[in-house]
């Protein structure tokens, strides 16, 4: 190979690495800060751009993107003497790459540091109870502490988090104990609370029960004794019609009976007669021992005798006269000669359906109306009073008319 070839070949390797060294790209999000001569020259963009060879060079890229950075556990001294750990993540962006290199030699570990010593000014002054509690006060205040202390850093802290508060074992152990107790508390709080209900409840459900089975005793007594009266007054409402009616009907038998008597004109043998079928009667008593005739006997006898025709005209009772009027034998008035029974069961009374009782209703004691009025009954006369009224007209005691 010739030494002008291995010369050609040289100056195209230092050309190369000449055009290598004045170009460099910048990927998107990140910066690169360039010095020149040792000195901060400028910082590229992304996109492309060009260097003065062997004159610039870059210093370092930094990432402009938000970054997460999570801290171990750090020991913190609380303000009750406990020592707990505690773990913190910090969200941070570059905002001036150049302050970012020039300003602190290693920004995390700078914010570590920070961040450590801001953890245990502010939780120095709290409790565990406030520690365990008031994460959102710890957090404020650590973000508001590293992002005014990281500015001249070129760095802007957007939020600082507690990632967990690990207390000593014997301090969780405790904890754990009185959480416990608390629980087995309001459990056994909640529990009487809920026996105290439902005996509440119970007993107004007792009470309830109790007045209204009250309630029904006395509505089914009222109503028990409502239609007990209701009983009674139609009971007794039907004895009154029944009586009325068997009143009319006695008065109707006697007034039948009367006016048969004295149609048939009877006569002392007649009487007699009656009276010795009367007799036998009187001795059919089971208490009577000893019966004494009467001193009427002998004459009952006698007015038999004679009706026998033993007063010597030879006539007896039997022996119905003809009547002087020319009627027909045996006092009927029928063509047969016999009685003439026709309307003897005829009570004149209205029909049952058409009586005043027939007509009562079933109705309530509270809509109960004025009581009906009690049917009049006919007026009776005795057979002595209507035999002197006979009389007083004109008549016979026997209850026929004079003869002409």
């Amino acid at each position: 190979m010739t030494p002008a070839l291995i010369a050609l070949l040289v100056v195209a390797l230092l050309v190369v690495f000449v055009v290598a060294r004045s170009v460099t790209i910048v990927p998107q999000a990140q910066a690169k800060v360039v010095e020149r001569l040792g000195r901060y020259s400028r910082t590229l963009s992304p996109g492309l751009s060009l260097l003065v060879p062997f004159v610039d060079r870059v210093r370092a890229t930094v990432d402009l993107r938000e970054q997460v950075v999570s801290f171990p556990p750090q020991p913190v001294i609380t303000a009750d003497n406990l020592q707990v750990g505690i773990d913190t993540v910090v969200y941070f962006q570059v905002t001036d790459p150049r302050l970012a290199v020039y300003g602190i030699a290693n920004y995390i570990t700078g914010m570590e540091q920070l961040t450590t010593t801001t953890l245990r000014n502010v939780v120095g002054g709290l409790n565990l109870e406030q520690s365990l509690t008031g994460r959102d006060g710890i957090n404020s205040q650590l973000r508001e502490v590293l992002d005014g202390t990281t500015g001249p850093w070129g760095l802007r802290v957007a939020r600082v988090e507690i990632k967990a508060i690990d207390p000593p074992p014997s301090i969780r152990d405790s904890m754990e104990k009185q959480l416990r107790a608390d629980r087995d508390k309001r459990a056994i709080i909640l529990q009487a609370e809920g026996a105290r209900q439902s005996a509440i409840t119970t007993a107004e459900g007792q009470k309830a029960a109790a007045i209204l089975s009250a309630e029904g005793k006395k509505q089914a007594a009222i109503l028990e004794a409502e239609a007990e009266r209701q009983s009674r007054i139609l009971r007794a409402e039907g004895d009154r019609a029944a009586l009325y009616l068997q009143a009319q009907g006695q008065a109707k038998s006697i007034e039948t009976v009367f006016r048969a008597i004295h149609e048939g004109r009877p006569d002392q043998g007649v009487l007699a007669y009656q009276y010795l079928q009367t007799l036998p009667r009187i001795a059919q008593g089971d208490a009577n021992k000893m019966w004494i005739v009467p001193s009427e006997f002998s004459r009952a006898l006698e007015g038999l005798a004679k009706l026998g025709g033993a007063d010597g005209d030879g006539r007896s009772f039997l022996d119905v006269p003809p009547p002087a009027d020319g009627a027909p034998a045996g006092g009927g008035t029928g063509d047969g000669g016999g009685i003439d029974t026709t309307g003897w069961f005829e009570s004149k009374l209205p029909p049952a359906a058409e009586q005043p009782e027939a007509r009562i209703e079933l109705h309530s004691i509270a809509d109960a109306g004025p009581a009906l009025p009690a049917p009049e009954l006919p007026p009776t006369t005795s057979l002595a009073r209507a035999a002197e009224e006979d009389v007083a007209h004109g008549g016979t005691p026997d209850g026929g008319r004079p003869q002409g």
